[in-house]
């Protein structure tokens, strides 16, 4: 059914007040109506707090792992979804943490399926655009050859480790988008992310970007989950919205690796954060976790050839701004403690 456009399209975002799904609802609230779903397992309502005034921003705390249906939420009448439908869905919605990866393993799995499922079962009510967010862990553990990971690597993955539920769920998220897509025809992209940073990443959340800059600022060491020949990329966050929107708006479909495609050594990673810290901490080495290991580098030519898209935020500029950010961020957990003892 052809449906009526009004003055803006109506987006949702699955996973919206995570950390890269509240930039996206940033960038796509500038010109759409966006509807955004969490339920806050991983995700935070201080990422999106200044979006809640905004009339063409809707957060809906939910669970998308039950049926979704939009016309019963009452707060979304202003949207006509009745009437207009939604044009796009992006899904982001999966725990990230890898502190408590495994309590929400479950929830993992579920948001890997039939999460993925309800989510693509409003594509096809509302002949939607679509675009799953995957990961650079379809492809398994970095290889011995180093070489850079093209999008037609068919992965090695182990479906039985500790981690499982968040690796094999990735592939098997990707496996339900393309059955829906041979199936009922759903236009829809997948995009795989690399390393990503920037501002409102959590804090002691066992990721390295958040706590190396948090260890720094409070002069402890920094701990790497490796050795010195440890390295690994970092993109920074602007750089992967602005090429899921592109490639949302694009007739291409993927699958992309989005990432940086030059390799950082952890070390002098540290030793950068400690220098723009202006910090006296030391750096030392620890055994691996199973959630944090040298992951497949990306070769992102595909991105590149097929929208022109390549990450222009140097290292040095969005550690700068994700520094900034996640000194204040402790700055106001620091008065939130004070505060609970009065």
């Amino acid at each position: 059914m052809k449906r009526a456009i009004f003055e803006r399209k109506n987006v949702l975002v699955a996973g919206g007040a995570g950390f890269i799904g509240s930039h996206l609802c940033d960038e796509l609230v500038k010109t759409c109506k966006v509807i955004c779903l969490d339920n806050f397992l991983t995700g935070s309502e201080k990422n999106i707090d200044h979006l809640l005034d905004n009339p063409n921003f809707e957060f809906i705390r939910y669970d998308i792992t039950q049926p979704i249906d939009l016309e019963s939420f009452p707060e979304l009448n202003k949207f006509k979804i009745q009437f207009q439908g939604v044009q796009e869905i992006y899904n982001l919605a999966c725990p990230t943490s890898p502190l408590k990866f495994e309590e929400n393993r479950v929830a993992t799995i579920l948001a890997n399926s039939y999460g993925v499922k309800n989510l693509l079962d409003l594509a096809v009510k509302y002949q939607a655009k679509f675009m799953q967010f995957s990961s650079a862990v379809v492809y398994g553990p970095r290889r011995k050859d180093n070489l850079k990971v093209k999008e037609d690597d068919i992965g090695l993955v182990n479906f039985l480790s500790r981690r499982s539920a968040y690796d094999e769920g990735k592939r098997f998220a990707e496996t339900i988008v393309m059955s829906y897509v041979r199936s009922f025809g759903v236009d829809a992209k997948i995009v795989r992310l690399f390393r990503v940073y920037g501002p409102r990443m959590k804090l002691n959340d066992n990721r390295m970007v958040p706590d190396f800059i948090s260890n720094a600022l409070d002069n402890k060491d920094l701990v790497i989950l490796g050795d010195e020949d440890f390295t690994t990329t970092f993109c920074y966050v602007s750089d992967i919205v602005d090429a899921v929107i592109k490639i949302m708006n694009s007739d291409f479909s993927g699958p992309y690796n989005l990432g940086s495609d030059i390799e950082v050594n952890m070390t002098d990673f540290a030793r950068k954060i400690i220098k723009m810290c202006e910090s006296k901490s030391k750096i030392i080495y620890s055994k691996e976790h199973f959630f944090m290991t040298p992951l497949c580098l990306p070769d992102i030519s595909k991105v590149r050839n097929d929208i022109g898209w390549l990450p222009i935020v140097t290292l040095e500029k969005g550690l700068e701004k994700t520094i900034y950010d996640l000194r204040a961020s402790k700055g106001l957990k620091s008065i939130e403690e004070v505060m609970k003892k009065f």
